[in-house]
């Protein structure tokens, strides 16, 4: 089309308002756009989780990533992170030396948009992601972070399964929902940026041991066998982050 064609055009459709039955298509594509979001991106992570389990995706900010990092200065090892947008966490692990460096996730298209970002980031087959229950995967040996992100409703009996089965040395990093029979170690960040620390032993030897919420849990332990499923044995491993809310359900 000639570009004088186009200022025609353009002059034609300025000032004229748009009327009742506009109005009508307008709002009908955006509640088909909405309804193709959820049906496509955000429902399939749901079908598998219990409804009282069910979370909106809130994407973690940078800030929040800054903050979780910064209570893992100084560790290294195996990583594993739980929640949504596990790339950004699992990159940024992968960045300050975590080896291997996991995410895990339930939603299909949320996973496929991590492995994406690892591509572009030039990390894919450095970094792993995968699509499996929390509750399945083993987080006894070999850990050295493990992250949980935004899912508060997630409390039942985590805290007692991270007792359980990581180990002595092993730091439990959650960020924007705390844990909150569990003293921190330390804490960074303030309003839904929060992030805390919380070491294993300490909380062993203190009998904080109640599950009673969830948060990002970062958790780094001495290395150990095969722990992650579905994964080669030289990267079987995870570690959790922040804390999440608890008592929630």
């Amino acid at each position: 089309m000639d570009p004088d064609d186009i200022e025609e055009l353009a002059m034609e459709f300025q000032g004229k308002t748009i009327g009742g039955w506009g109005l009508v298509q307008l709002a009908a594509g955006t509640g088909f756009a909405a309804y193709v979001m959820w049906a496509g991106v955000l429902m399939p992570g749901f079908r598998r989780v219990p409804l009282k389990l069910q979370v909106p995706y809130v994407p973690s900010s940078a800030k929040q990533v800054e903050n979780v990092m910064s209570l893992l200065k100084g560790r290294s090892g195996k990583m594993v992170y739980f929640g949504f947008n596990s790339s950004l966490q699992v990159l940024e692990a992968y960045k300050q030396g975590f080896r291997p460096a996991v995410g895990y996730e339930l939603n299909p298209w949320l996973l496929r948009l991590s492995n994406y970002r690892a591509w572009r980031a030039g990390c894919y087959g450095k970094v792993f992601y995968q699509r499996q229950d929390l509750w399945k995967v083993t987080s006894c040996d070999g850990v050295r972070t493990l992250d949980f992100s935004d899912l508060p409703l997630l409390n039942i009996d985590i805290r007692t399964k991270l007792l359980a089965e990581l180990p002595d040395e092993a730091r439990v990093v959650a960020g924007r929902f705390s844990f909150p029979t569990w003293m921190p170690t330390t804490s960074v960040g303030g309003g839904i940026n929060r992030s805390w620390a919380y070491d294993i032993k300490t909380v062993q030897q203190k009998g904080q041991n109640k599950p009673e919420g969830y948060a990002y849990l970062h958790i780094p332990a001495a290395p150990a066998p095969a722990l992650l499923p579905q994964l080669p044995e030289s990267v079987a491993g995870f570690s959790p982050s922040p804390d999440l809310p608890r008592g929630q359900k």
